[in-house]
């Protein structure tokens, strides 16, 4: 099943047309990993399926409630310089459902702990966001998202600049809320990340989109074992002029 479905979706920057002519279904509890060169339009999908950017043409039909959609942005989009704290951070995830005015109760506070919990940063809890390390950061900012829990989750580059154990952690913690039934759609640059979390792929090239599998990803690279590759090996793409829909 899918609640998140592209009927011949057209999206612009400005006065230029991104992408247009894609359809098609994210399925329910499964990972997609959104790949293409830089300027593909990945961004650009993410900010139309969110609702930021109106369709050009076609349609985006999405039956998950407004509430229960998230978007982690890339790191870059966070005010270091607000003060607030990782445990005010995560607690903003609240607000779709409670309001931003509203007081907190006591079984928010615990939820929080635990989500801060599971995401190994509750000694962190009363740390300035301008403190943290960049993993640090991606950590708090998924901390909100399982606060909200999200029914649909798009990421961008969500494992840009982070160690390795956040890697593992943010990993384990998307598949966890996969396998419970979110809807997760992720930018990814990385073949290690790509086969490691991904269930589908939808590249973007030339404005046009292509649904794959990871493994037919992998093949075209030609990773047979991805244990024998060197790490972070970085997904490279066709010119846009040999990709159709």
């Amino acid at each position: 099943m899918s609640r998140l479905h592209l009927d011949g979706l057209a999206l612009a920057q400005g006065a230029r047309t991104v992408l247009e002519g894609l359809s098609g279904s994210f399925p329910d509890g499964a990972i997609t990993a959104l790949i293409g060169a830089n300027g593909a339009g990945k961004s650009t999908l993410i900010q139309g399926i969110m609702g930021i950017l109106p369709p050009l043409a076609g349609r985006i039909d999405c039956d998950v409630p407004k509430e229960r959609r998230a978007w982690l942005p890339q790191q870059l989009a966070l005010d270091l310089s607000f003060p607030m704290s990782v445990e005010e951070l995560v607690m903003t995830g609240s607000w779709p459902t409670r309001g931003a005015l509203r007081g907190y109760r006591p079984a928010q506070y615990r939820q929080a702990r635990s989500v801060m919990q599971r995401l190994g940063i509750t000694h962190l809890a009363h740390r300035p966001l301008g403190e943290l390390s960049g993993g640090q950061r991606q950590r708090a900012l998924l901390g909100r998202t399982l606060m909200q829990e999200a029914e649909l989750l798009l990421l961008d580059e969500p494992f840009a600049n982070v160690d390795s154990d956040t890697v593992n952690v943010l990993i384990q913690v998307l598949r966890d809320m996969a396998d419970q039934g979110t809807t997760i759609i992720v930018v990814l640059h990385d073949l290690e990340h790509l086969a490691r979390l991904a269930d589908c792929v939808l590249m973007l090239a030339g404005g046009h989109a292509q649904w794959t599998t990871p493994h037919a990803v992998l093949e075209r690279h030609g990773v047979t074992d991805l244990a024998s590759q060197a790490p972070f090996v970085s997904l490279t793409f066709p010119d846009s002029s040999s990709c159709s829909t």
